[in-house]
């Protein structure tokens, strides 16, 4: 067995096995070990590996509102306090004129927060993952269904082979670090 392992990779021929085989991983190994890939959607895949719910509208919320409270308070001191100019006896702060920058800043700062969030959140931009290194896995976004388990503190990759085998996959494969 290698020393610096990924984890170990099985190979399924249905979706409905890789559920099964995702179900009862949970149950012996823990949800945050396990990883499953599909060539498609598996309807009920994400609530058998138990994951969590997406956090990328919190993070376009605080974006959305930081940008555009950042926009009218930057408006507010360069009209009243920096630069004021007394321009037909209109007040210093006419704040509709400051609304239209900043919803415009509103809608950058939750796009820019939402893309960052959704690329942290998803791991990228990661190059090469390991499990590329892995021939079976080519198929992976053609025809077949892939169950990894992570190593953990008391991970002992004979029994965790063994296993995988008990759960009939066309193959099990060692993914290297």
């Amino acid at each position: 067995m290698s020393a610096a392992l990924y984890g170990l990779l099985a190979e399924f021929g249905a979706a409905e096995e890789l559920l099964a085989a995702v179900a009862r991983a949970r149950v012996d190994y823990g949800p945050g070990r396990i990883e499953a890939y599909a060539p498609f959607p598996v309807e009920g895949l994400a609530e058998a590996l138990g994951m969590r719910a997406d956090r990328v509208p919190f993070w376009m919320l605080l974006g959305g509102l930081a940008g555009g409270l950042a926009t009218f308070a930057l408006e507010y001191y360069s009209a009243v306090h920096a630069y004021p100019l007394n321009v037909g006896g209109r007040p210093l702060f006419s704040w509709p004129a400051f609304l239209p920058p900043a919803l415009e800043m509103t809608l950058l700062g939750a796009a820019v927060l939402g893309v960052l969030a959704m690329l942290i959140g998803n791991g990228l931009p990661r190059l090469h993952h390991p499990l590329f290194g892995v021939a079976a896995f080519e198929r992976a976004s053609a025809d077949r269904f892939f169950l990894v388990l992570r190593p953990g503190p008391d991970f002992d990759a004979v029994s965790a082979r063994a296993w995988l085998a008990s759960l009939a996959p066309l193959s099990i494969s060692e993914v290297p670090a």
